[in-house]
């Protein structure tokens, strides 16, 4: 049977009509948030930076003596973690599904080491030839991210699949930082700008694809975990210079904004289940650690 013209362009034009008004009618996603806190008598400070897919959070908290130790945290289960190479600043910004993370600390020398720990031991992660190396992303395959200074004391990101190396930079942009990778090999690059500002990116093999919320002011968007849904989390610069913390999801840019924080909220781990973790800053004291859930 031949289907009318006419109707079948009426046809298309109400499912066309149809599909807008479900997503119009779609809610916005709204943030449940709760603070991170570990079971240590006199800890000063909690900083949340990576969750997985089991919830189990990793970072770092400074305890009464002002000494900072890495940490995971899964549930109530704290495992507090040092590193006899490290003079101060351990902390670890990225976890896996196996519970791998990575992470640095400074050295002696005042140098950064960059580690993933898995069972109790270390694994350095060091670019060739570099002054120093930060690690801050693992996927569950194993890959890293992070960065390095060069010989000269400017700074890259980088990226370790297997044993291989790879430099990563930005054209026309210094300092870039490989923030996290996904299992797809995808990865959140940051760096600066000539005007000194921050641009953001996706890359996806060689091509990089801009990542900048719309509320950002001249200081600009700062990139941190993609998951493995294709949603990004990160932190942006308002025009009064204030950290608001953005979830990308669907196309559309969110404020993740702890209700407890004073002017500073940065949203730095995000998992496939729309948790995400971060830091905001209360009216007085230091940072405290947040996780927020999506609905």
């Amino acid at each position: 049977m031949k289907l009318n013209k006419s109707v079948f362009t009426l046809s298309v034009l109400v499912l066309a009509l149809l599909a807008m008004s479900a997503a119009a009618a779609a809610p916005a996603l709204t943030f449940t948030f709760t603070d991170v806190t570990v079971p240590v008598k006199g800890v000063t400070e909690v900083d949340s930076y990576a969750v997985n897919n089991a919830g189990c959070i990793t970072g770092d908290y400074i305890d009464s003596a002002s000494v900072q130790h890495g940490m995971v945290l899964c549930g109530k289960k704290l495992t507090t973690i040092d590193n006899k190479s490290c003079s101060s600043l351990i902390s670890f910004y990225g976890i896996n599904s196996a519970g791998t993370v990575a992470g640095w600390c400074t050295g002696s020398s005042g140098e950064p080491i960059g580690f993933t720990w898995a069972k109790g031991k270390f694994t350095t992660i060091s670019y060739p030839k570099s002054l120093g190396t930060e690690a801050s992303g693992i996927n569950d395959k194993g890959a890293v991210v992070g960065l390095y200074l060069d010989s000269a004391g400017a700074q890259h990101g980088f990226s370790l699949v297997g044993k291989k190396y790879t430099s990563i930079d930005v054209k026309g942009d210094t300092s870039a930082n490989a923030w996290g990778i996904n299992n797809a090999g995808q990865i959140t690059v940051y760096a600066i700008n000539s005007a000194g500002g921050y641009d953001s990116f996706l890359k996806t093999g060689s091509k990089l694809k801009a990542v900048k919320d719309p509320n950002a002011g001249t200081t600009g968007t700062v990139v941190h975990t993609p998951n493995n849904k294709g949603d990004i989390d990160g932190t942006y610069f308002n025009s009064a210079g204030q950290a608001v913390g953005f979830l990308l999801h669907g196309g559309k840019y969110y404020d993740v904004k702890d209700p407890k924080a004073n002017n500073s909220t940065r949203d730095d781990g995000l998992n496939d289940k729309l948790v995400m973790v971060g830091r905001y800053s209360p009216a007085s004291g230091a940072n405290v650690g947040f996780k927020a859930t999506t609905k």
